[in-house]
């Protein structure tokens, strides 16, 4: 079978909330962007499903939010938890200097068919489904395109800059030989949905007993719940039985004890590997990689993908100019992004890493939860600290704004 032969001026692997925004911001400044998904749709359930006002406040400055807040969607503005049968609220968006004071959770196919519809508005958006990059073009030791497999065979694409945008497992990042610094994670998670009745509390996230840790999410007719489990023991979970986890979860969170037998079937329930990792250099001559690509973050605080996105904003921040003028970005336009984001990421890393060491890795092996800790009982009694966790969890550090031009002569009519 022949190959095909394209030519763009940016092509974004991987189709996630990092890729698509990227695409988005640099096609509506008028560059030629064709974003890679290796997958037909974006309908993959068990993915995080939180918008927080940073990226909220990213589509108002777009003049996109009446829109998207127009979608189904669900909302919270604080956060609590249940810790040893205590009730604690920890964190108050209500005060964060946003014009969204609240985290929006939606399937996250629908946030991606958001903005996949926002980028066909223009011409030189192109989104390639079922087409997965496969390789790296290379001359004079620079990468110059991707080779990638479609539907219709092997395609090989011409372009000024490739962006790995394709998660944790990165091609993109192996077939370019980045070196990983892993910072470990002692735990992995299983996401399941459980029914939810309209008598049950929504006002705690968080449910923690002696050996076992409970997310709730709420969304509208279910919830969807993480279960803590120790890192690589799924197998030995698995071993168990699924009533042992219907018991964890019923012990963990009492009123789901009239409705866990739901999950009578493994298939049911999804593992999360957990992994807390990064890059120390994100970049080559033609190529960089950014969101979970460059650097992976836990689950905590549910603020991976929106630092993702805001490594997007970024990126088309400082490299739109250049590739509006026709020329590839330079190395140092390439090390302008990772100076500008990795800051945050180290920061937020280092706070999640604080976590799973001091609070999460013990609990999972057993220690003993009598009552909340003291920075938990702090929170709660005194309402204005709850802004500091408010702040990182809505805001994260370092967030960015829209700079790129809008083109709004090249809106396809």
């Amino acid at each position: 079978m022949r190959t095909a032969e394209l030519s763009t001026g940016v092509c974004i692997v991987g189709g996630g909330p990092c890729g698509v925004m990227l695409g988005v911001l640099l096609a509506r400044a008028g560059i030629d962007v064709t974003v890679l998904e290796k997958y037909p749709d974006f309908l993959r359930d068990f993915r995080g499903d939180t918008v927080h006002p940073s990226t909220l406040e990213l589509l108002y400055e777009l003049g996109w939010l009446t829109d998207f807040l127009a979608l189904p969607h669900d909302e919270f503005r604080t956060a609590g938890a249940s810790i040893a049968g205590e009730s604690v609220e920890v964190a108050d968006l209500t005060h964060l200097p946003t014009h969204c004071k609240f985290v929006a959770l939606m399937p996250q196919w629908d946030f991606l068919n958001f903005l996949a519809e926002r980028g066909r508005r223009y011409p030189t958006f192109h989104l390639l489904m079922k087409t997965q990059g496969a390789g790296l073009i290379e001359s004079d030791g620079r990468v110059t395109g991707v080779r990638a497999e479609g539907p219709n065979g092997s395609i090989e694409i011409a372009t000024k800059l490739v962006v790995g945008a394709d998660g944790r497992h990165s091609t993109v990042r192996d077939l370019a030989g980045f070196a990983v610094e892993d910072l470990g994670a002692p735990m992995d998670l299983l996401w399941m949905r459980i029914a939810k009745h309209p008598q049950d509390s929504t006002q705690q996230l968080g449910w923690v007993r002696t050996g076992h840790m409970v997310i709730l999410l709420n969304r509208g007719t279910y919830w969807q719940c993480a279960y803590l489990i120790a890192k690589g023991s799924f197998d030995q979970v698995r071993a168990q039985g699924i009533s042992e986890l219907q018991g964890g979860l019923a012990e963990t969170v009492p009123m789901l004890r009239d409705r866990v037998a739901e999950l009578d079937d493994w298939s049911k329930v999804s593992m999360l590997d957990v992994r807390v990792d990064r890059m120390p250099r994100w970049h080559r001559p033609g190529l960089i990689c950014i969101g979970d690509a460059a650097h992976a973050m836990s689950p905590i605080g549910g603020i991976g993908i929106n630092l993702a996105i805001q490594d997007a904003v970024a990126a088309a921040n400082f490299l739109a100019a250049p590739l509006l003028a026709g020329e590839p970005p330079t190395e140092s336009d390439l090390q302008r992004v990772q100076d500008r984001r990795m800051f945050p990421t180290k920061v937020t890393q280092a706070f999640q890493t604080f976590v799973q060491d001091r609070a999460i890795g013990p609990l999972i092996k057993g220690a003993p939860v009598t009552r909340p800790p003291l920075v938990a009982r702090l929170f709660d009694e005194f309402p204005a600290l709850r802004r500091l966790p408010a702040r990182m969890i809505g805001i994260g550090v370092r967030p960015e704004h829209i700079q790129t031009p809008d083109s709004r002569e090249s809106i396809a009519p």
